[in-house]
């Protein structure tokens, strides 16, 4: 399928068959997150992956997203909950690894970052790194289409219960955003038939030229 017509074909699925992502799709979904444009290119946030059934359980008690403890992975973007100096200063130390270049060549883009990040708040900054967990879990539902592999995003959770179990306290995150990956259960879930709405462009669209 070209990009449009994956688009098309993509929906929130609500009820997922017993059917398992091949590790080949899973790994290239995760590339593609990883790949997806970041502010800074710095990643403020990290993914889990979550395929074990007992713990998708225990976290889906009690929420609405039945797709949580149903699909055939689960992936967990959780943010920074603050931006310490630290972070920058491992951050410039990769970039100057990855583009072989002393990190001292990077002093002026490391104290721009300091700079802006660090005088801000830690509600900013995870704010700030929230939405860049959310550009990721774009990339990845345009990455789970194109290889026509369902996928469901979510907020319906609760992430105090996340960040419990799964210990992201003590790494400093928070869970922000779900998203389930699997495949529709065409008889069971009743939007898998239902045609797309979306706005038509010329009321969506205003261009300026």
């Amino acid at each position: 399928m070209d990009l449009l017509e994956s688009l098309h074909w993509r929906y929130a699925t609500k009820k997922f068959s017993s059917k398992k992502v091949s590790q080949d799709k899973l790994q290239t979904i995760l590339d593609a997150i990883n790949l997806s444009a970041s502010s800074v290119g710095m990643q403020p946030y990290r993914l889990f992956v979550i395929e074990n059934q007992e713990l998708r359980k225990e976290l889906g008690k009690g929420s609405f997203n039945s797709q949580i403890a149903d699909a055939s992975h689960l992936l967990v973007f959780a943010a920074y909950s603050a931006v310490r100096k630290e972070h920058i200063e491992k951050y410039i130390q990769y970039v100057a690894k990855v583009r072989e270049t002393p990190a001292e060549n990077l002093a002026d883009f490391k104290n721009s970052l300091e700079s802006y990040l660090l005088s801000r708040t830690d509600e900013e900054n995870f704010i700030w790194s929230a939405k860049q967990a959310y550009i990721a879990l774009g990339t990845g539902l345009i990455a789970a289409a194109h290889l026509k592999v369902d996928a469901t995003p979510m907020e319906g959770f609760d992430a105090e219960k996340f960040d419990t179990l799964l210990g992201l306290k003590e790494l400093g995150l928070k869970s922000v955003v779900l998203l389930a990956l699997g495949y529709r259960d065409e008889e069971n879930d009743f939007l898998a038939k239902q045609k797309k709405v979306r706005l038509p462009k010329e009321e969506f669209i205003t261009e300026i030229v």
